[in-house]
């Protein structure tokens, strides 16, 4: 185990948070707000530990899957301790637990909230609250592997860990410049939200803020109503935008590049349309009748469609008054997700189709023995080795949903609650049903819960294994073995 370079990593995590945190500090000045200082103080800090863990640079930049999932998880953790800092400081959120469950919320891009009043936050939180979505959309990882030289060719470890998806490739042949290409196209998408909001007349702090929940697909709102007090062209806004951040990056790489064929070939996007079209459909016709005429009920449909599917949360609409055929299709929507290399929550739309297709093949090998056919996926064969970690996938997902719930059942709240509480924060969503609806919170559960609830947060953004393996005996009997040669070494 190479802890030397988890260690450097780890340094650079907090170099960048503790830039980040200098831009609620200019809303601060903005504002004339004093809770700057708290934020001020607190990158200061992030800085100056960042700076003493990155002094020494490690023996060797060479790292494997192992080290690469270690030191995601624990960035991702460091990330959240030290980004809910500024929250508790300032006495804007009371409690460690709940700050600490605010921040984990947004870096994961889940959007589920403890707040109660959320306008009750200075203008400096909730551009920090929001801010922390646009930061964990990508990956901070993938974000310092774009601006950090990094030498020793494991750096598609880290990415493999921090990114989504059954598998994980290079748009380029240096990771380097695939995490550069991943950024520009984020970039350049968020500012033409953000132009487009600013065009249906927003406030350009209200823009700022709705553009990093979109463009994350995490959904911290700064109203009580989320989206709903918007006029009806910024809600289209967002869920156009919504859609796109839902869909694999690679597409827009390949229109980048003209590459037009491979960019709309994509079966995984195909079905992605399809299922969310499907969706609309069917609520659009069940809330006709309940809503204003038909560009009222479609607007709310494919908001919410859209919001629920690409794990945003966003909210036009408190959809626990829908039907609950309606809320059904919505909790079904939770588990499949956006599509993988997306900012997009959920299990994915690709793991579903290959499970689709593994299932067939099953079934045709009960009637056809003898045959030998091969998985497909855009007209390519599937490895097997993919197809097995598809399986182990699911497996390991329903293995910690259940666990999770039974731990959150304790609270002794009913079971909707419960269950769509875990439904929504191990896959990123962020409202659920019933106490933890669009118009509820998550305030209510006691701090076990909460805490159980902000592992699945994590472990649903890192796609379980980079946060399960901190959990298996053997990894810190490499580090403690490590530390011991090393001391005897000195």
């Amino acid at each position: 185990m190479n802890s030397s370079i988890i260690r450097y990593i780890l340094g650079h995590i907090l170099k960048i948070e503790g830039i980040m945190l200098l831009f609620p500090c200019l809303i601060a000045v903005i504002y004339r707000e004093q809770a700057g200082f708290c934020y001020l103080g607190v990158s200061f800090l992030c800085l100056v530990l960042g700076f003493l863990m990155t002094l020494k640079k490690p023996e060797s930049f060479v790292f494997y899957l192992k080290e690469g999932c270690v030191a995601t998880s624990l960035s991702w953790i460091v990330l959240s301790l030290f980004g809910c800092l500024p929250f508790y400081i300032t006495g804007e959120i009371a409690s460690f637990t709940d700050a600490l469950f605010e921040t984990v919320s947004g870096f994961t891009t889940t959007g589920s909230s403890i707040l109660n009043d959320v306008e009750a936050l200075s203008h400096t939180a909730l551009f920090w609250r929001s801010f922390t979505h646009w930061i964990g959309g990508m990956g901070v990882l993938v974000f310092m592997l774009a601006i950090i030289p990094m030498s020793g060719g494991s750096h598609i470890n880290l990415m493999r860990a921090e990114s989504t998806g059954a598998s994980v490739g290079k748009l380029v042949p240096k990771v380097r410049y695939t995490a550069r290409i991943l950024y520009v196209i984020y970039i350049g998408m968020s500012i033409v939200q953000f132009v487009l909001l600013l065009l249906g007349k927003m406030p350009v702090f209200d823009a700022i803020t709705t553009t990093f929940g979109t463009a994350g697909t995490g959904g911290f709102g700064i109203k009580g109503d989320s989206i709903a007090g918007y006029s009806m062209y910024i809600q289209w806004v967002t869920t156009i935008f919504m859609l796109l951040f839902g869909v694999s990056f690679n597409t827009y790489y390949f229109i980048l590049y003209r590459n037009f064929k491979k960019a709309f070939s994509s079966e995984e996007v195909k079905y992605y349309l399809l299922i969310m079209a499907a969706a609309t459909v069917f609520i659009f016709f069940n809330i006709l009748d309940t809503t204003a005429g038909i560009a009222d009920a479609l607007t709310q449909s494919s908001f919410q469609v859209v919001s629920i599917m690409t794990s945003t949360g966003f909210a036009t609409v408190d959809f626990e008054q829908w039907s609950q055929a309606c809320k059904t299709v919505l909790v079904t929507l939770m588990f499949i997700g956006a599509c993988a290399g997306s900012t997009g929550g959920g299990i994915k739309v690709s793991r579903f189709v290959l499970m689709a297709r593994t299932v067939v093949k099953e079934l045709n090998s009960y009637i056809h023995p003898k045959s030998v056919k091969k998985i497909k996926v855009d007209k390519k064969p599937v490895e097997h080795e993919v197809v097995r970690s598809v399986n182990v996938y699911f497996i390991t997902f329903f293995l910690v949903f259940t666990i999770s719930l039974i731990i959150v059942s304790f609270d002794n709240y009913d079971f909707t609650t419960n269950f769509t509480a875990v439904t929504t924060t191990i896959n990123n969503i962020g409202p659920g049903l019933n106490k933890v609806g669009p118009a509820q919170n998550f305030s209510f559960f006691s701090p076990v819960a909460k805490c159980v609830l902000m592992f699945d947060m994590i472990a649903g953004r890192l796609e379980l294994f980079p946060l399960l393996i901190l959990f298996h005996p053997a990894v810190w009997k490499d580090l403690l073995t490590q530390q011991r040669t090393g001391s005897k070494k000195k």
